[in-house]
């Protein structure tokens, strides 16, 4: 690799190193904030929350590195040309393609990166994240036995226990059941336990009450009991995992899939083509913001006031790219027939980075005429 190309790649490569850090810092903090909220109310503990937002940042990775590619590039080459380090290249012979090669060597190397994360790491980590999300919500440990709380384990359910003892029992319960229309009923025992059977969970109550309240006659009727069960079963079925998500799968899958896989996603083959489709294309967007954002800066005449016109035409054409990419995965998600159009953002993006580079090595058509002080035909 010639001394030029190392120079940038490894310039390239330090800022893309950084913004990837920040980027994925600020979207790793929102994911864990919310996360925070959703698992630490549910009574779970700080390394369910950990162990929920590891298996989150492939998918985060996945998602900015892109557009830190992007912005290195952008960086980099705004930096080259202030500091006339592109310009004394250009003047040694250097075309805006040949000083492109370095720029698309990084974009190659983030685009492997990407490869990586779409069809290895993020599948698992979908996986392996719907996985505990659905054992998190079958764990009937973690949603009823918390101490000093109100829990709202479901609709119309609220349970609280004072405390629990040593031996695993639960002392002071209150347990208010209004699923039934027009109807409450609110049990209270000094203990219980907590069972595991065959036929489903139970909540074993000794020395207590169940009262029972009817807004139609607005009568209360009290029932006492050396020892009730209660069963929690229902609280808890249906709020597992029903199905799987078809990005889950393995990309050969996805190309292929088995009568198993469709009936476990309850979709049809052509969902999974699209999705193999969508991971194939991914990576390249890496390349393609990279390149977006040099051959933008590389258009026009050196200018004392900077490249900022450059650099929002790099940015507009980047929206341009990311809605194209919005509006072809909705008609290609409902048309399967029309899987090409997957591909289409990433190739006119590709195409407007060879028409900038090809407009960057004409620099006559961006300089201005200028008339002759007599009048006649222009310089």
């Amino acid at each position: 690799m010639p001394r030029f190309d190392r120079y940038v790649l490894s310039q390239l490569m330090v800022l893309f190193g950084f913004f990837a850090l920040v980027l994925v810092s600020v979207y790793w903090v929102n994911r864990a904030v919310s996360l925070f909220d959703e698992l630490i109310a549910d009574g779970q503990s700080a390394g369910v929350f950990l162990e929920f937002t590891a298996l989150s940042l492939p998918n985060v990775i996945r998602l900015v590195l892109p557009i830190a590619a992007f912005i290195a590039a952008v960086y980099v080459t705004n930096r080259l040309t202030s500091e006339s380090e592109l310009v004394v290249v250009q003047s040694s012979g250097f075309s805006p393609f040949r000083l492109a090669r370095p720029v698309a060597m990084f974009g190659l190397l983030v685009a492997l990166l990407m490869a990586v994360l779409v069809h290895v790491l993020v599948p698992i980590s979908r996986t392996q994240l719907a996985d505990r999300e659905g054992e998190i919500a079958n764990d009937i440990t973690a949603r009823f036995l918390t101490e000093g709380q109100f829990l709202h384990p479901a609709d119309g359910i609220t349970f609280y226990i004072r405390e629990i003892s040593a031996q695993g029992e639960l002392l002071d319960v209150f347990l208010s059941d209004a699923r039934t229309a027009g109807q409450r009923t609110t049990y209270m025992a000094k203990r219980a336990l907590l069972l595991r059977r065959d036929d489903g969970p139970k909540l074993i109550m000794f020395d207590g009450s169940a009262q029972t309240f009817t807004e139609a006659t607005q009568r209360l009727f009290v029932t006492r009991f050396s020892d009730s069960a209660y069963d929690i079963g229902d609280l808890i079925t249906g709020n597992g995992r029903s199905r799987r998500d078809v990005r889950e799968y393995s990309t050969p899958m996805l190309f292929s899939p088995t009568q198993a896989a469709l009936d476990a996603t309850r979709r049809d083959a052509s969902i999974f083509h699209y999705e193999g489709h969508l991971r194939m294309v991914q990576p390249l967007q890496a390349l393609v913001t990279a390149l977006i954002g040099f051959s933008a800066l590389m258009l026009g005449q050196f200018s004392r006031f900077g490249v900022w016109r450059q650099i929002v035409l790099a940015v507009v054409l980047l929206i341009v790219v990311q809605m194209l990419e919005t509006a072809a995965a909705g008609v290609a998600r409902n048309d399967p027939a029309a899987w090409p159009l997957v591909y289409l953002p990433t190739v006119m993006g590709g195409g407007m980075s060879v028409v900038m580079l090809w407009l960057a090595g004409r620099p006559a058509l961006f300089r201005r005429r200028r008339k002759s002080p007599a009048g006649g035909q222009p310089a």
